[in-house]
């Protein structure tokens, strides 16, 4: 048994929990992948039945179940169950399956805390259910990135939220990796077919020509991460099989994991790998939430190299990912990005504002993107006026000139190339001078066309209507103003 000890950035963020606990029935916690999630839920769970209180942790899926038992059990919490096959517990702490809690509400004693991990699924009816029906319990949500793929904000779930340091704060002082990204041009997914916001894996599978890059897959291994304990998400279950079997084939041990895995099956194959028998885990939506290999393997060891296959329209989806291979270590996590997901949506660190409140949603795509089925989506004006396809060269409202639509990228051979960290601050400098330079709805929109972004003028709304881009552009014009007034003032004196 260990002692469960805090971090030093961890104990405040219990106590801005506890403060907001005083004043409202829920709080949302948000820390990166990585920044002990799961360690702080412990010590409120621990603290909260010491009290003689009853408290639930609810996870969303089974496997999830057994990881935080075996921590509790590492931290001497002792618990109890709510899962399918396991009588009905007396317990003060309990650890919950959702599908389980669903059929037993009524039979399930109302806690006094409900610790809700990976909280932003509840928008499913049946997590809503069951928060609903604990009205008179505190609750606490846990989420690494608080976005949901439609746009909804999680401020209908929670009154206020806690939030940890940033990923790049947490790489400063050494509690999470550096990382080297190796990323291509990403693959043409325009017009693919989407499901709920995101790519099918049917089509995501189509559009990365999985056949034909995993010998590329393979090398880029081989260069970058040779060695190393490596996670590969695939896009559907036989691409994962295909990828696993030239990766063997090779001489390089891997193995498949899925949902319909045997659980007997999954631990031993977790264990060889936690072990360096196995050298590559393939899988299919297994490890992205809440997969910690260290506590499954019930033994100090750390994922080096994530293989990203499976292109995604998830912002919340990909950083998951990123960080399976961020917990900390003494040399840098190697992420070989062949889906292009990075160059949709950013690097690992960047800075990023979360919020409670909704997201502007455009099109049938969700999270920003418009539709891709049928007809050619309309061209939007600056003046929000939709136009039909072909396009003429002004706008037949506003009379704005209409700027063509960036023309997609030629996917290459995918050749990976190394994003240094020079590479990455140059690239950030860069895109900030450009939105710097831009200072009407109109210069924004023109911006978004030339990067080539999919809804340019959902964008340029969005960074037009954030409150800090709008405060700068004020100060920067009051500053003009202010300079041209003392160059007058100058002159009148001479």
């Amino acid at each position: 048994m260990s002692e469960l000890v805090l971090r030093d950035y961890q104990t405040p963020i219990v106590g801005g929990v506890r403060e907001a606990l005083r004043q409202h029935r829920s709080v949302l916690l948000q820390l990166p992948t990585g920044g002990g999630k799961t360690a702080i839920a412990s010590y409120i769970a621990k603290e909260t039945a010491a009290r003689s209180k009853r408290v639930h942790f609810i996870c969303h899926r089974v496997e999830l179940v057994d990881q935080t038992s075996l921590t509790w059990r590492k931290y001497g919490l002792a618990h109890g169950f709510v899962v399918a096959g396991m009588p009905q517990s007396t317990a003060f702490a309990n650890i919950c399956s959702i599908d389980t809690l669903k059929r037993r509400l009524l039979t399930t004693p109302e806690p006094d805390i409900a610790i809700w991990d990976e909280c932003h699924h509840l928008g499913a009816a049946g997590w809503q259910a069951v928060k609903d029906h604990w009205r008179n319990a505190r609750h606490i949500g846990l989420s690494a990135t608080p976005w949901r793929l439609d746009g909804t904000g999680l401020g209908r779930y929670f009154e206020t939220m806690v939030q940890g340091p940033t990923i790049a704060e947490l790489m400063a002082r050494g509690y999470l990796a550096q990382y080297e990204l190796y990323a291509p041009d990403p693959p043409d997914m325009r017009g693919a077919r989407k499901v709920a916001g995101d790519y099918t894996r049917s089509e995501a599978s189509k559009r990365m020509n999985l056949p034909k890059r995993i010998g590329d897959i393979i090398a880029h291994w081989r260069r970058n991460a040779e060695g190393m304990l490596s996670v590969l998400f695939a896009v559907n279950v036989a691409d994962s099989l295909l990828c696993v079997e030239r990766f063997n084939n090779a001489g390089i041990p891997a193995a498949h994991l899925d949902a319909d895995t045997p659980k007997e099956l999954r631990r031993k194959l977790i264990q060889d790998f936690a072990e360096r028998k196995l050298l590559v885990l393939s899988n299919v939506g297994l490890f992205g939430e809440g997969f910690d290999l260290s506590a499954i393997a019930q033994r100090d060891v750390t994922i080096d190299c994530l293989i990203d296959a499976a292109p995604s329209q998830s912002l919340s989806a990909v950083m998951q990912r990123w960080g399976r291979v961020l917990r900390p270590k003494p040399y840098p996590a190697v992420i070989n990005d062949h889906a292009g997901n990075s160059n949709k949506h950013g690097f690992p660190d960047d800075e990023r504002d979360w919020s409670l409140a909704d997201r502007p949603r455009f099109g049938k795509g969700g999270d920003g993107d418009e539709g891709t089925s049928g007809p050619p989506p309309p061209y939007t004006c600056v003046c929000f006026r939709q136009i039909r396809r072909p396009l003429p060269s002004h706008c037949p409202h506003c009379g704005v000139a209409i700027v063509p639509d960036a023309k997609p990228v030629r996917e290459g051979e995918g050749e990976l190339t190394k994003r240094t960290a020079a590479d990455r601050a140059a690239i950030r400098k860069r895109l900030r001078a450009e939105e710097q330079a831009a200072t009407t709805l109109h210069q924004l929109a023109d911006l978004a066309r030339r990067r080539g972004y999919k809804n340019p003028t959902g964008w340029a709304f969005r960074k037009w209507s954030n409150s800090s881009w709008r405060q700068r552009l004020a100060k920067e014009q009051a500053e003009k103003v202010q300079a041209e007034a003392e160059e007058v003032n100058e002159y009148e004196v001479v």
